[in-house]
């Protein structure tokens, strides 16, 4: 059996809750994650679903270690990096990259395109080639050699989302976590980067965690999802099995309020114009 590039066992995550802060002194700890077990098999897109406040981000940003849990562990590759120092994370980043929700404030505004993807690049020691890795990062998201020069201002939403895109891939990582990249994009728009990323997952051998409020969008892209609510997981199997026969009741009202009873294989179909 394979092991998997993520195995969470008992993990919590408590943060400061700033409604309840002291005017003197400091806000109390308030629990987000509730001690969670799962995995994450290599080379899967894993669907991270929830209502909103019930912890699916904080899961994200932890497992990239944006965030240290209070309790228990997050082993990568076997190796626990749940409590690791900033000195012993800072090799394996390279390897666990995000893709923000929102490019617009993700992007650096005084860099040209060209720069905001060579800053990994140059950070993680692979400052040669530069120019020639930064157009591959670039073709690698469908997006011209002539946007290097560009700034942030000057692209659409959706073309900024790519060049968040090209920048997490740029380091070729094994991890991606992708949390609601879509949410504030057009339907066509979502449609280009969603059929992007799921392209660029398999060819890559990429292993994702895609954070949605979107049932519809992880059906399509998913091939496990795990349902959380208040810091637990409520619910976690493949795909096909919790859309056919969902387990919770919580679970089964997600599902009931997807707006659309099907979903339209056409939809993520790859465009024939020019990308968004």
């Amino acid at each position: 059996m394979v092991e998997p590039l993520f195995s969470v066992r008992g993990l919590k995550v408590a943060l400061p809750d700033m409604t309840r802060k002291p005017l003197i002194g400091r806000a109390p700890l308030a629990e987000i994650l509730r001690g969670l077990d799962f995995d994450l098999p290599r080379g899967l897109v894993t669907g991270i679903v929830g209502e909103s406040g019930s912890g699916k981000s904080t899961l994200g940003r932890t497992l990239v270690r944006l965030l240290e849990p209070s309790v228990g562990s997050i082993h990568f590759e076997g190796r626990d990096i749940a409590h690791l120092p900033d000195v012993e994370l800072r090799p394996l980043r390279r390897d666990l990259q995000m893709i923000f929700q929102d490019p617009m404030s993700s992007l650096n505004p005084r860099r040209t395109i060209a720069g905001i993807i060579a800053a990994p690049l140059k950070q993680n020691g692979l400052g040669d080639r530069l120019k020639e890795r930064v157009a591959e990062a670039l073709h690698r998201v469908g997006l011209p050699q002539s946007f290097a020069s560009r700034y942030r201002h000057e692209l659409s939403g959706g073309q900024r989302q790519r060049v968040g895109i090209a920048r997490a891939l740029a380091l070729s990582p094994k991890f991606v976590l992708a949390d609601e990249i879509v949410s504030g994009l057009d339907v066509s728009t979502q449609a280009q980067i969603l059929t992007l990323l799921e392209r660029l997952a398999a060819e890559m051998g990429l292993t994702v965690a895609f954070i949605s409020h979107d049932l519809s969008v992880i059906r399509r892209l998913c091939q496990q999802v795990i349902v959380m609510r208040e810091g637990r997981i409520v619910e976690a199997s493949a795909t096909d099995a919790l859309f056919d026969n969902p387990r919770e009741t919580y679970t089964r009202d997600l599902l009931a309020a997807i707006p659309l009873p099907e979903i339209d294989a056409d939809w993520l179909r790859p465009a024939t114009k020019a990308p968004a």
